[in-house]
């Protein structure tokens, strides 16, 4: 999978986890009976946490729609009484297929520290949605942490790039730093740099020829971070490419970073007809008001 292919991926995934959040916090029940009562529970929040608590876990233990006890579960993650936590992590044992996840996110929303430890046994037996809801927890919840943990002990490619885009998502800079020093390569993590902008980390990389494919990946992800600085590095980059991989990169980067103008500089700078040929396609590629200059120039004879 390609560095662009993996940004919209992550992109979906954090758009998923927001829309998610946004549904359990504020949907609209039809029912007007689900309506009041869910107007009741919200209620509720201003209430003494002792007297909340038995009766949210009334509408919890009572035949209530999902909706009703998802907001339910919203109210009981605010309540800071270990009983409350206590029966969140009871719902996220359920194994109840609508409500063992919101019950995980909720544990991250109200961010109570037992609770989150919790999680830990829970991510190890869950089943693929059960740990991306703890994920999820952990990432609402700030815990990089815990994330890392499980980024450490992945026990495979897709459960170690779940954890990894989720540091990203995270902008866990230092925890990212610490997986790519770690000597094993991993795209994913490349990415989750580039989504967190660690511009320093990625420009390391991109530096360093020891591992071909590491490097011309990082040199890509530079352009997923974008600005002047990025810009200015890739030109540096592509000017000193010792491999025709590295030189490609380089361009690839500034097409995803959409500047122009450090194509442009290229191309001025450049005596070869058939890089400033490839140049001047990238131009076109990137729509760039410099195009039509060039293109001027190189019918008139000019190079």
């Amino acid at each position: 999978m390609t560095i662009r292919s993996r940004i919209l991926i992550v992109a979906v995934a954090t758009l998923a986890i927001s829309t998610s959040l946004a549904q359990s916090s504020g949907a609209e029940a039809e029912d007007p009976n689900d309506v009041l009562k869910i107007a009741a529970l919200e209620a509720l929040l201003a209430a003494p946490p002792e007297r909340a608590l038995p009766l949210v876990i009334k509408v919890l233990d009572a035949d209530n729609t999902d909706e009703v006890k998802e907001s339910a579960l919203f109210v009981l993650s605010q309540i800071d009484l270990p009983e409350a936590q206590t029966r969140l992590l009871d719902v996220a044992r359920s194994g109840d297929p609508e409500l063992s996840a919101e019950a995980v996110r909720m544990i991250g929303i109200g961010g109570n520290q037992e609770a989150l430890a919790g999680l830990t046994d829970l991510y190890s037996s869950g089943d693929e949605d059960l740990r991306d809801a703890v994920l999820e927890a952990y990432m609402i919840a700030g815990d990089a942490d815990a994330v890392y943990a499980i980024a450490s002990n992945a026990s495979d490619a897709d459960e170690f790039e779940a954890a990894v885009e989720m540091l990203g998502v995270m902008g866990a800079n230092d925890k990212l730093r610490e997986l790519s020093e770690s000597g094993t390569y991993s795209e994913s993590v490349v990415m989750a740099l580039a989504i967190s902008g660690d511009f320093e980390t990625l420009h390391s990389i991109a530096l360093d020829n020891s591992d071909p494919k590491a490097q011309t990946d990082a040199i890509e992800a530079l352009g997923i971070i974008g600005g002047e600085n990025v810009g200015l590095a890739l030109m540096e980059i592509y000017r000193g490419a010792g491999t025709d991989q590295v030189r490609e990169a380089a361009l690839d980067g500034l097409l995803i970073s959409g500047y122009d103008e450090g194509v442009f500089e290229l191309y001025k700078e450049s005596t070869d007809i058939n890089e400033k040929r490839d140049l001047l396609e990238m131009l076109a590629i990137m729509d760039s008001d410099k195009m039509m200059e060039v293109i001027d120039a190189a019918l008139q004879g000019g190079v």
